[in-house]
This record gives C-alpha cells, structure tokens and sequence, in this order.
C-alpha cells in the first residue's frame, strides 16, 4: 500500500480509503458481517484511512465502522467522518449551523467510540448558513481538541474560497469517475493551487464500473439507483457499451480487472491524493487495494480517453434525492 501526506494537513494516510457509504441504508440492507470482515481486511491489508459520516444512516455506518475497527490501536487509524445533513421528514435537509455541526461531532464521537475525529467534513454546502457561522464552530472544535482537521464535501472552488476565509479548508472531498470528470475544469486546479488535500469518492462510478451490472439489473427499492435515470434506460444501455469496451481493454491489454482500472485512473491524476472505495464483499477488498500499486502511462491514459469520449455523465444522488 502507498501512503502520501493529505493536503497541508499532517495527516499520513493510504492512497486508497475504505468507504462506508455503502453501509448506511441508501444501497440497500447491509450484511453486517461481511462489512465487518471487509473493513477488516482493508485494514490488515495497509489501509489506515477509513471515511464515513453521520448521515450514512445517522450513526448505522459510523457504529458498525467502530465495531469493525475495535481493538486497534487508534493513533495508527485516520478516521474521517462528515457532518451537515440533518433528518427532515422521510429524507435529510442541509444545516450546517453552528448548533447542528456542534451536534453532530459529539454524535459523531459517540457512534464512532473516540475521543477524537482526525477529519470532520462539511458534507454539503449549506445555502441557508453563513460559511462563516459554520467555520467558526468548526474551529471551536478543532480548539477542544474534538476534531484535528477540517475539510469540505461537494464545494466548489468559489464556495471553498469563502470558507477559507473564516477556516483554511485542508481537504475536499468530490466525486469523481470515469463518467464524471467536471471537476477538472476549475475545482481540482484550485485545490492543488492552494495545497489542498482531495479524496475522491464514488471512483466506480457507483458501481457502473465494477463490471458487475447489466439491462436486467434490478436494484433495491431502497437503493437510491432505483429510480436514477442513469442507471436506466438509453443512457444506461450506452454506458454499458463503454464499460465493456473498458473491460476489455482492462483485461486483454492492461491484464487487471475494471474496477482497478477505474480506481487507478483517478489516482492517476496528480491533483488526487487518495480514492475511497466502498466494498460489502469482503472477496473485493484485494481487488481494490491492488490499485494503488497499478501506474498508468501516457498511452494508457489516453486510450481510455478514446473510450470514453462520448459517454452519457453520471452523477449521484444529492441529500434531495436520496
């Protein structure tokens, strides 16, 4: 496993992260079990870098991340978690006040059974609260010693400036894949511009790039994909195309699996420190974890670019449509 030092933060962590949005109810029911031995595994495979947060089922997630983690010693772990989302009715709405941040680290502290969080996240950006406001709080929290480092979840590079202003944002957390890359045109540029640590997620672009779905795929009713337009339809059937064609590049030329590609791509870029995966199946941790060894050449690179040139862009859920 590779390490590298995340942004301008002193925070050594593995280039590949395990991800624990999977474990919170938005994909599905979670065989804890099998998470537990997948956490597990990651861990005793070199990752020492492990990201939740406190709306992957409000404190399911980050209690089970907890379980899987016991008994380890704790200054070897990074623990991330993210808060901001608060339940609403059947869903969750943004509130990144002052009283909710603060209520949500000492949630967050508790399911995690810590008495320290190495990086709290601001999960969304809140239209409603003054990043000042939320700033503030934060570095409150960093001065109690309650968390050690603060970073940003789905900002842009304008909304990441003014927080700045109030708290230096050390890490930024967007999604980025294969099939989603428009945080190359401004975002990325000003993270590494001002030494900004970038963990990626969704890098298997939910789970379109595991190789693994097809036309008669049938998703969870709570599964969040469900009811995705693109998980269905042309746009769906298109993309699969694309995935196969990757596969087969995957395989015959590169001779590893999609899923490393789609991993090792992202990290290929220079701007992106670390990729969060998120596996249930304990079998697929080593296939992930391979992909921070794999390097890709300009070649390569490039190859992959022709393959995907006119793929339909899949975006995620937002706290809205979850």
């Amino acid at each position: 496993m590779k390490y590298i030092t995340l942004g301008k933060s002193d925070l050594l962590v593995s280039r590949v992260a395990f991800g624990t949005w999977q474990l919170g109810g938005d994909w599905g029911a979670t065989d804890t079990d099998a998470a537990t031995l997948a956490i597990r595994r990651a861990a005793d495979n070199g990752v020492n870098f492990f990201d939740t947060a406190q709306a992957y089922g409000f404190g399911a997630s980050e209690e089970l991340l907890a379980s899987a983690l016991r008994g380890l010693a704790r200054e070897e772990l990074v623990i991330a978690t993210k808060g901001g989302l608060r339940p609403e009715g059947s869903g969750v709405t943004r509130d990144a006040s002052a009283a909710w941040i603060r209520e949500g680290v000492e949630s967050s502290l508790r399911a995690l059974d810590t008495d320290y969080i190495d990086l709290y996240q601001v999960h969304w950006p809140d239209p409603k609260t003054p990043f000042e406001e939320t700033g503030e709080a934060l570095a409150k929290l960093v001065a109690d010693g309650k968390i050690r480092h603060v970073g940003v979840s789905n900002f842009d590079a304008k909304q990441m400036e003014t927080f700045s202003a109030t708290l230096p944002v050390e890490t930024l957390q967007p999604v980025y894949h294969i099939f989603r890359r428009e945080i190359e045109e401004e975002i990325l540029p000003y993270a590494s511009a001002h030494d900004i640590g970038v963990l990626v997620y969704g890098p298997l672009a939910h789970g379109l790039l595991g190789g693994n779905l097809g036309l008669d795929t049938r998703f969870a009713p709570d599964d969040w994909r469900a009811t995705s337009s693109v998980f269905q339809g042309q746009a769906f059937e298109h993309n699969l195309k694309k995935v196969a064609e990757l596969q087969e590049f995957a395989h015959q030329e590169l001779g590893i699996t999609i899923g490393q590609l789609a991993v090792t791509w992202t990290l290929a870029n220079p701007s992106v420190h670390v990729a969060i995966v998120g596996t249930r199946n304990p079998s697929h941790v080593q296939e992930a974890l391979a992909a921070a060894d794999l390097v890709f050449d300009e070649p390569t690179k490039s190859r992959i670019d022709d393959i995907i040139r006119d793929v339909v862009p899949v975006s995620g859920p937002s706290p809205e449509t979850v």
